[in-house]
């Protein structure tokens, strides 16, 4: 096969996205959506994916060279473990979308070029919950639902899933992928979905997400460092600008 310069193939890609329609996809922030192709693997010699411009996925017919994100790309970190790349028809899935993936999408083929525009929308009544908790202490995140109101609970960590419950609690775990930072301290309610972190640190501070059927509860969590007195830093502060406050009054009556 000859191959033919960058400069040819972008011209190619630029005139073959123009001679097609854009498809419009919306999707929710934190839901899966997939990018169709409408194509057998086998019928293609390559399936290029792109983002921006930025190659993000690759298939071949025979299957010989598979490759999403950073595998494509060494460094590509913004879709690490969220993309999914259909052996059969080459058809990409963005999973857990963030609004940072909106942008256009393009797939290269031997029978030319589709354009995805992808709009990741903020989930609708989403609300965030500021909560501060000293470190060594408990600390539940709570859902606000009932028993069994809904099929299934993720929970997520500055968007790296932690942990996850079916409604008929056939599939249940914690520390999916990051086992070593949570490891032994999640407790998750069978009942509720709510997520209990036990003998919290400062570096457990951060945004944790709960993903569920009728929407998105974000969580603020701050946790503040306790020193050996069992005082936090920041009561300790307060009391030495206090003390240096009182001292400097005393001084001024001497005068």
């Amino acid at each position: 096969m000859r191959l033919i310069s960058p400069l040819l193939f972008w011209c190619l890609l630029d005139y073959g996205a123009s001679g097609v329609d854009t498809v419009k996809v919306s999707v929710m922030e934190g839901e899966s959506v997939t990018l169709h192709t409408h194509v057998e693997t086998d019928q293609q010699d390559r399936i290029r994916w792109y983002f921006s411009d930025i190659r993000i996925a690759q298939i071949s017919g025979d299957l010989s060279k598979i490759c999403t994100d950073v595998q494509c790309n060494e460094g590509t970190e913004r879709f690490r473990d969220r993309l999914k790349l259909d052996h059969q028809t080459g058809s990409l899935t963005i999973m857990n979308a963030r609004t940072t993936d909106s942008g256009v999408y393009k797939v290269q083929m031997n029978n030319g070029i589709i354009t995805f525009s992808v709009n990741v929308t903020g989930a609708f009544g989403v609300n965030r919950v500021e909560v501060s908790v000293k470190e060594g202490k408990s600390v539940t995140l709570h859902t606000g639902v009932k028993t069994n109101q809904e099929d299934r609970f993720r929970w997520y960590f500055n968007d790296t899933r932690i942990t996850q419950i079916t409604k008929d609690l056939s599939k249940i775990c914690t520390d999916v992928q990051s086992p070593e930072r949570f490891r032994d301290r999640l407790k998750l309610d069978h009942q509720t979905g709510s997520l209990t972190i036990m003998n919290i640190t400062t570096t457990d501070s951060g945004i944790y997400k709960v993903q569920m059927n009728n929407g998105i509860i974000t969580f603020s969590v701050n946790v503040t460092a306790v020193t050996d007195s069992g005082l936090s830093t920041a009561v300790i502060s307060a009391g030495v600008v206090g003390a240096a406050v009182l001292l400097f009054c005393w001084l001024q009556l001497l005068v």
